[in-house]
């Protein structure tokens, strides 16, 4: 799929001018992003902002290029044409949760936490603490192979969280939640806003797009299709 541009819509929480930070400039700011495998164009002149204290949602049909374009903002994919400028410390929540197999959570945290200047101990408090917000059962000691997919999932976004990013970039961070979670997850994201993050998820949950400031679909970026949330919705 192409995107020729991918500015976005608001939703229901208005059009952002009071967001915190919001004069400061973005945190994030993609132009002109091309990706393509082959003679597959998967990205063609994507243009993406996201500013302190908003949030984005991404969204489109499958292979529209929503994963590549969150790759590319992390600095893991080189863009074939294009440029991403950002501020601020990033955290990564890929779909597909980056754990090694036979470490547990606390070794997870040492690990990730020694790349931020953390020592063990205060990676594996930080940590801990954030893996009981997100009701995590942390102390059991097993490994990530013996986890459900849920609580892997839990431990992928603890540890984008793990050094206090100003940027998120979360690519479906929710991926075998209980509905509990999944609540706590957005209830998550409205806390991050007011503290000044700038968070871009993609999702296909369409009915939480209430809950995010802009909306940005790379399979019709312009015009927006019939019945697609637009402003003040």
């Amino acid at each position: 799929m192409t995107a020729a541009s991918a500015t976005g819509t608001g939703t229901g929480t208005g059009d952002g001018a009071n967001l915190p930070g919001r004069g400061r400039g973005p945190l994030v700011a993609a132009s002109g992003i091309v990706k393509h495998y082959g003679a597959k164009h998967v990205l063609d002149g994507v243009d993406l902002t996201v500013h302190p204290g908003e949030v984005v949602a991404l969204v489109g049909e499958n292979g529209c290029g929503k994963s590549t374009l969150l790759r590319i903002c992390a600095g893991i994919t080189r863009p074939d044409a294009g440029r991403v400028e950002e501020r601020g410390r990033i955290g990564y929540c890929p779909q597909e949760p980056g754990l090694l197999e036979l470490l547990n959570a606390d070794e997870h945290l040492a690990l990730f936490g020694a790349a931020f200047g953390l020592s063990r101990k205060e990676a594996v408090a930080a940590g801990r603490q954030l893996l009981e917000e997100l009701a995590f059962p942390v102390g059991d000691g097993a490994v990530s192979k013996d986890l459900s997919g849920g609580t892997r999932q839990k431990l992928n976004l603890a540890l984008a969280l793990l050094g206090d990013p100003e940027v998120l970039l979360l690519d479906e961070p929710y991926q075998g939640f209980d509905t509990g979670s999944y609540v706590n997850f957005w209830d998550h994201v409205s806390r991050w806003r007011a503290a000044g993050r700038a968070t871009l998820v993609v999702t296909h949950m369409l009915s939480e797009l209430s809950r995010v400031d802009r909306v940005v679909d790379l399979t019709h970026p312009t015009p927006r299709p019939p019945g697609f949330p637009e402003a003040g919705r």
